[in-house]
């Protein structure tokens, strides 16, 4: 088994207000069949009411993020399957139900 992370940020997705009832019960939908295939590890989106901090080896805490790096402000999806093949499955299956494509990576 490996395990993959789908995602996409904020932005991404653009959808008419009127139109995200159905994108959330979608979305919640497509969660539920990957926990169903005992594929999903985690999923959940970022909460962008609350900004970022920074946390340094000493414990310093700073506001933001890596100054070469945009902030995640989207939506993720951890799955443990058996194959590049079968993430990208989950992956076309999220970005239905998001209406916005998917990004994958593999977590080692």
């Amino acid at each position: 088994m490996s395990t993959y992370l789908i995602s996409f940020p904020g932005p991404a997705m653009r959808v008419d207000p009127e139109d995200l009832p159905q994108v959330s019960a979608d979305a919640d939908a497509a969660t539920r069949e990957a926990r169903d295939a005992g594929v999903l590890v985690f999923a959940g989106g970022i909460d962008n009411a609350v900004g970022p901090v920074m946390v340094a080896a000493d414990g310093t805490v700073t506001e933001g993020t890596y100054p070469q790096t945009r902030e995640f402000d989207g939506g993720f999806t951890v799955v443990d399957v058996e194959s590049r093949e079968e993430a990208l499955r989950w992956a076309a299956r999220f970005a239905r139900a998001c209406r916005c494509p998917q990004e994958v990576r593999e977590i080692r």
